[in-house]
């Protein structure tokens, strides 16, 4: 595309750049960094932009139009950035509407329809419509990021297109700007058609080839959906215009249809042989008029037991593949009666019916997932889109599956299946080798393209075509057809400026790639990337752009991205900063490596709270990240403050102890206290920690070993915070673990996992801090003993980071295993704990949702009778991050949207959080108390209840 005359010089870009923020200001970033970041969406491919707009109203979108009209310049429209067809990138201006115009205007429930922004994410629609009993009838599985606006780009369809229709059959009209800077009003009717000056003549000269081309059935996405224009169906611009992919113009507005929403719908999952045989099966099912009817590989559900183990996948029928059919009915009983129907006419080998509740939405999770789950094959290889929503009659699906089979057994590549069965559209990413250039993934395409042409399909079955398939639309569509399609474009944007190089004169498809131009990046002496084989460049392009990490909280329930939460900035969400690493492979913008501005610039608001490797389905480790840039940044050089202060905080804890007294005395003089944080490198905000006159360590009851023949044998750790801050808190682990019965010994002073020289990116350091600690507690390993910690994010370091770090040392494994919290260590050997009728407010500490998991913890404190309310998210504080200036508004933010705001509408709920850095959070800035596990079990024991139960 560098010859494309429309791409600007740089004067001229620069000229251009200035008129906009002339008139439109700060919403206008033409930075290195934003333009970086973007540069691709969710598909294959990149192209840095000359600028970002964040509108805030329509007038600032007219005004960007007018101006990019006048310069030559290219326009392309964004939402959630999840377009896996290279829809949302280009060369020119950039226009993101989810950052502002992202409001749902009004719902009218007499007339089931809304009014919306193009920038309204699905799941904000979804949650307006429910209290009406109300929703969005097409719901793709990036529902709690995708916007709208894409939506109707990309005539979006998800799960319930097939029961609902897709985005064309519910939207009702359109405020729709053209790329001739008209504003028009997109309806249906007879007198719709006359907003667009020779339109109407366009119909009535292409009635032959808009009858017999377009529209053949339900998902023929590719191209444009020409055949909503004709008078027996309407003269529907407003769907016409759906699925044009930002190339005929701009969405202001939508009003939207809304639809009745099913109590509780059953799940049907029905068990076969493989993919092929359950497609063969779905003609049989749809007289059963089912909500849904999804495929899913077993493999696919494989890669989710590997990385989330088998709690996390619902009971399922034996087979290679599943059709799973969502059934309708007035009530529960009456779906689960209807699920059954659908089970006994089908030809499935084996069955099971899922009422609406965990499992049934479990599986769905599963299915969401998808996207990011079949990035990698079933062997581990990277996979990508490109063909990946193809779709055909369903009466053909599983002979254009087998076909596809044979041709991806042809061309020796693989992935893993799953879609919308009953629809018949496929998806399956594909690992074509990238790496090595582009020509078998071209070769296939055509073959593929050639394939669904020939059992009557569409190249694209909801994504669209973008950059990936346009070229290939010849496959399926006459030169007449083209023409028309060429035609319709130029009505409504002559100057080719809406963009370009989609649908009509379509780019080539292996043009511009994103993961050919990266340089291959080994891991040396930092972090192993054992999962990517030591490949850096593959471990980051595991983010594939599904964009959970834009999802809000509260709606999805994990922990992934607190500060993109707070800033709700593209740059730091973790697609964010995975997009500004892969741009430093690439280089061109970002061009200093490692020590790239961009790079700290993006990675700076990270918490390192490691759920991204939890949350997000590819698995991306972006902490692990963030270590291994300053690591290489740093290493050999003058470090920031912060590194040697709160990165070797253990190391000043221990020294600090005799001083206790006298450093708490300076804590509590204001100006003292704000002295010494400033030294630290730290805010001035925040409080120095109080210092107990006798860490745990000196205590002379921490120093006799609870020996108890016979009982499990256990090895305290006691962390270096808990030791020389909370030293109670040990001290009640180890009444706890002698109420247990057993034989406990402490681990000796010097046993630290390292953790704050992890996330202060001094591995050198924090590799020697590790052998020293495999030397002091493998000999009890190997004694027998499980060693139980006490701080989180400690277990989490010793559990996950220290492989990565030590990945050599057969040690490393065997102490990662035999790591446990007080909670899975109980609850393994089955003992009964007390009981304590409490109404608790929970903090996990993200490290332990992410590596551990909360499962055991939860399970101990409902046996213990208590009331349990988990708040999701992170504290904000994150150790050092919250800590360093320049953090404090956004961890405060963090913290107060989360865990200050739940414990403000639960005052009769009591915090637990068994996070130091959690605690030191909620007392920091709300000045509320809160406790670990171990003291809640520790004061259930001292209770008079307990103390007669426990005699004989």
């Amino acid at each position: 595309m560098a010859d494309d005359p429309k791409l600007p010089t740089e004067a001229f870009a620069e000229a251009f750049v200035d008129a906009l923020r002339g008139h439109l200001g700060d919403i206008v970033d033409s930075s290195s960094l934003t333009r970086a970041i973007y540069s691709t969406d969710a598909s294959n491919y990149r192209i840095v932009p000359q600028a970002v707009l964040t509108p805030r109203s329509t007038n600032d979108v007219i005004t960007a139009v007018r101006i990019a009209r006048a310069h030559g310049v290219p326009i392309t429209v964004r939402g959630g950035g999840t377009s896996c067809a290279g829809n949302a990138v280009g060369p020119g201006l950039v226009i993101d509407f989810s950052h502002f115009m992202n409001r749902v205007l009004s719902v009218d429930p007499d007339s089931s329809t809304a009014v919306v922004q193009p920038g309204a994410v699905l799941s904000t629609l979804q949650n307006a419509a429910l209290p009406f009993g109300l929703r969005f009838g097409p719901d793709p599985s990036t529902a709690t990021r995708c916007t709208i606006g894409g939506m109707i780009g990309n005539n979006a369809c998800g799960p319930h297109g097939l029961s609902y229709g897709r985005t064309a059959d519910n939207v009702v009209s359109m405020t729709w700007l053209t790329g001739r800077g008209d504003v028009i009003t997109a309806g249906s009717g007879n007198d719709t058609l006359a907003v667009v000056p020779g339109l109407d003549s366009f119909v009535s000269e292409n009635l032959a080839v808009l009858r017999t081309e377009f529209g053949r059935f339900g998902r023929q996405i590719s191209g444009y959906s020409l055949e909503h224009l004709l008078p027996e169906n309407g003269r529907n611009l407003a769907a016409a215009l759906t699925g044009t992919e930002g190339s005929c113009g701009i969405l202001l507005e939508a009003t939207v249809r809304l639809v009745t929403r099913a109590p509780a719908p059953a799940l049907a999952v029905l068990g076969y042989s493989d993919m092929a045989t359950a497609a063969d099966d779905v003609p049989n099912l749809l007289p059963f008029h089912p909500l849904a009817l999804e495929g899913l590989d077993a493999q696919l559900v494989d890669v989710v037991r590997r990385a989330h183990g088998s709690a996390s996948v619902p009971t399922l029928p034996a087979g290679g593949g599943w059709l799973i059919a969502e059934v309708g009915g007035a009530g529960s009983e009456e779906a689960v009666e209807a699920a059954r129907k659908l089970v006994a006419s089908s030809g499935s080998a084996d069955a099971v019916v899922l009422p609406a509740g965990p499992e049934a939405t479990r599986l769905w999770q599963i299915r969401a997932d998808g996207a990011g789950l079949a990035g990698r094959t079933a062997d581990g290889k990277q996979a990508w889109p490109g063909w990946e929503d193809s779709a055909v009659p369903p009466e053909r699906l599983g002979d254009y599956l087998r076909g596809l089979e044979a041709l991806m057994a042809e061309e020796d590549v693989s992935g893993l299946a799953y879609g919308h069965f009953g629809d018949g559209c496929v998806h399956v990413r594909i690992d074509f080798p990238l790496d090595a250039g582009s020509t078998l993934m071209r070769r296939f395409l055509e073959r593929a393209a050639a394939l669904a042409a020939e059992h009557g399909g569409s190249l694209s079955g909801e994504h669209g075509d973008g950059r990936a398939r346009s070229e290939l639309l010849p496959a399926m569509y006459s030169p007449q057809a083209l023409r028309a399609m060429e035609t319709f474009k130029a009505l409504l944007d002559p100057e080719d400026l809406m963009n370009p190089g989609v649908v009509v004169r379509p780019a080539p498809l292996d043009a511009d790639l994103r993961r050919p131009q990266a340089l291959t990046l080994r891991a040396t002496d930092g972090f192993a990337f054992a999962h990517d084989g030591g490949d850096i460049t593959d471990a980051v392009h595991r983010c594939v752009g599904v964009g959970k990490c834009r999802a809000d909280l509260r709606e999805q329930g994990g922990f992934m991205c607190p500060s993109y939460t707070a800033t709700r900035d593209e740059k730091d969400s973790t697609r964010g900063r995975a997009r500004m690493l892969q741009e430093m492979l690439n280089g061109g913008v970002v061009t200093r490596g490692w020590s790239s501005p961009e790079v700290h610039d993006a990675l700076d608001l990270c918490l390192s709270c490691k759920a991204c490797a939890n949350d997000c389905p590819t698995g991306i480790d972006m902490a692990m990240f963030k270590s291994e840039t300053l690591h290489q940044t740093y290493k050999g050089r003058l470090r920031p403050l912060s590194h040697y202060t709160l990165g070797r905080l253990p190391q000043w804890l221990r020294l600090a102890a005799p001083l206790a007294p006298l450093l708490n005395l300076a804590g509590r003089i204001p100006l003292l206290s704000r002295a010494m944080t400033t030294m630290m490198g730290a805010d001035p905000r925040r409080s120095l920690p109080t210092l107990p006159r006798t860490p745990f360590r000196w205590r002379k009851r921490s120093r006799t070993a609870r020996e108890q023949a016979g009982g499990p044998k256990v090895l305290l750790w006691v962390d270096s915070f808990s030791d020389a801050i909370n030293p109670d808190i040990p001290q009640d682990a180890l009444d706890v673990l002698s109420a247990v019965g057993c034989d406990v010994e402490i681990a000796g002073p010097g046993a630290c996992c390292g953790l704050t020289l992890v996330s202060t990116g001094q591995l050198t350091a924090a590799k020697a801090k590790l052998r020293r600690t495999l030397d002091l507690l493998i000999p009890h390993v190997r004694d027998g003993r499980t060693v139980v910690g006490i701080e989180p994010s400690c277990i989490a370091t010793l559990r996950s980071d220290l492989v990565e770090l030590l990945p050599d040392d057969p040690r490393a494994a065997e102490l990662s295993r035999s790591v446990k919290t007080i909670a899975e260590f109980v609850t393994s050997i089955g003992w009964a704990p007390p009981r304590a009728a409490e109404k608790l407010l929970v903090q996990p500490h993200c490290h332990h949702y992410a590596v551990m998991g909360y499962d055991a913890d939860q399970a101990l404190l409902e046996a213990m009778g208590c009331d349990v309310e988990i708040s999701a998210g992170c504290c904000g504080l994150a150790g050092n991050f919250g800590m360093e200036k320049g953090h404090y508004e956004v961890s405060a933010k963090i913290a107060q949207d989360g865990i200050i705001a739940k414990a403000s509408t639960s005052p009769d709920r009591r915090i637990l959080a068994d996070g130091f850095s959690c605690r030191t959070q909620v007392h920091d800035l709300a000045d509320l108390d809160s406790r670990h596990l171990v003291q809640i079990i520790a004061e259930a024991l001292r209770s008079p209840t307990a103390a007669q139960r426990q005699r004989p």
